[in-house]
């Protein structure tokens, strides 16, 4: 697989990484198989996405244990990334509130280790920013996680510009994670006065930027349809996935699937080329639990899109429905 760095570690990772939260949290519960999901993360390693990311929230702790078990043996081939901020109250009704107090990062870095059994976690996010804790005091605290061995890379999710520049400021971002695709395009808009917005923030200060999503929860596919997820799958309530929602935004997954024809290769793969086209600093993290899905992600790398591929894309209408 094509390479890129990884913010300015020095460290080159596979250019598509692998989500691992869909293995036990929001989507198909009723699917889920530790047993493939840890054959999955293992084949992900033999083709070098080896950018794999998780958080002490997906499944309540249950993601990293999995991931864990899963690198067992291949330590040195992973760079694991987690988050932490987020505390679940509910599982089953998925209720949560945030905290990035100095006390809970303590509590919180030392469960992931103990999940993830691991010494070091490689990059460690904030998931989501507590507006109730100053950002300068969380970051401090997790640069100490830095100088005490417990982690060696610092990262942002949802972030805004002003927030990553504060950060930066303190100690160096290595990498900011947030939602991006052809239906969610937020990170590429000016933010702060940096006109590439959180992309280009990225791309001006030697951080990676690591989207999410960027299949649009499997909808850019081309293979869901409306109705047909179970009450247990966070689509079922999503906006955009309401079935008024999913007609409207149809036009997006058909301009996916003209470009796809002419270039022989599937919509989720133009869709992961799309992503990586918005700069050398991009690694998207498409989520799967299947063999056949992993290895068609991953081999989106080698996707070359060309200018009117790009054009067209580009052009596609902004997606109907909110996010959340």
């Amino acid at each position: 697989m094509r390479l890129r760095n990884l913010g300015n570690t020095g460290i080159k990772i596979g250019s598509v990484g692998l989500g691992c939260m869909g293995m036990s949290w929001l989507y198909e519960e009723s699917a889920r198989d530790d047993e493939r999901s840890v054959r999955v993360i293992n084949e992900a390693l033999d083709l070098g996405g080896n950018l794999l990311d998780t958080a002490d929230l997906y499944g309540a702790g249950h993601n990293e244990t999995l991931l864990g078990r899963a690198i067992a043996g291949r330590r040195e081939e992973a760079v694991v990334a987690t988050k932490f901020g987020i505390v679940l109250d509910d599982l089953e009704a998925r209720q949560a509130h945030r905290d990035n107090s100095r006390a809970y990062l303590r509590k919180a870095v030392e469960a992931s280790l103990r999940r993830l059994d691991v010494d070091v976690i490689d990059l460690y996010y904030v998931h989501r920013i507590d507006p109730d804790v100053p950002l300068a005091e969380t970051w401090g605290a997790m640069a100490e996680l830095v100088e005490q061995g417990k982690v060696r890379w610092l990262g942002l999710s949802e972030a805004t510009v002003a927030q990553a520049r504060q950060a930066h400021a303190i100690h160096p971002v290595t990498a900011v994670q947030s939602e991006l695709s052809l239906w969610t395009r937020d990170a590429l808009q000016a933010d702060g006065g940096e006109e590439g917005g959180m992309v280009g923030w990225c791309e001006s200060n030697g951080a990676s930027f690591v989207p999410f999503a960027p299949l649009g929860r499997g909808f850019l596919t081309g293979t869901l349809h409306s109705g047909q997820f179970e009450e247990s799958d966070f689509r079922a309530a999503s906006p955009r996935f309401h079935r008024a929602a999913m007609e409207a935004n149809q036009r997006i997954v058909d301009g996916v699937r003209e470009v796809a024809d002419r270039r022989a290769v599937t919509p989720a793969q133009v869709a992961i080329a799309w992503t990586l086209a918005q700069g050398e600093r991009v690694v998207p993290i498409p989520g799967t639990k299947n063999s056949r899905y992993l290895r068609e992600n991953l081999a989106a790398a080698e996707v070359h899109l060309t200018e009117d591929d790009l054009a067209d894309l580009d052009a596609l209408p902004p997606a109907q429905g909110s996010r959340y």
